[in-house]
């Protein structure tokens, strides 16, 4: 599902247009980038929890050539999926087998 698929779910499930289900969505990330920029930690009841990471600058190595290159220090988001997202996964792939 890509963005333009959520928005036309979104706006089916909640019987509006597209345009207004578009606000919604971008409302709802931008809360998000926010919430991380602000606080570092965003948990959704029931979904899940997005977190703020930093990584240390590090050395790795250029696959092609082999040769070590330094990767610059850098902030990243990660998520972890709640319980009950867990366990509904888990049924709706039950149903499937």
């Amino acid at each position: 599902m890509n963005k333009s698929d959520l928005i036309d779910s979104v706006a089916s499930q909640l019987e509006t247009s597209k345009a207004e289900a578009g606000r919604a969505i971008e409302a709802v990330i931008a809360s998000i980038s926010e919430g991380l920029q602000a606080e570092q930690k965003v948990a959704i009841s029931g979904f899940g929890t997005f977190t703020k990471k930093h990584r240390a600058a590090r050395t790795g190595m250029n696959p092609a050539t082999k040769q070590p290159i330094q990767i610059n220090e850098s902030t990243t988001c990660s998520f972890k999926p709640s319980q009950q997202l867990k366990e509904n996964l888990h049924a709706k792939s039950l149903q499937h087998s």
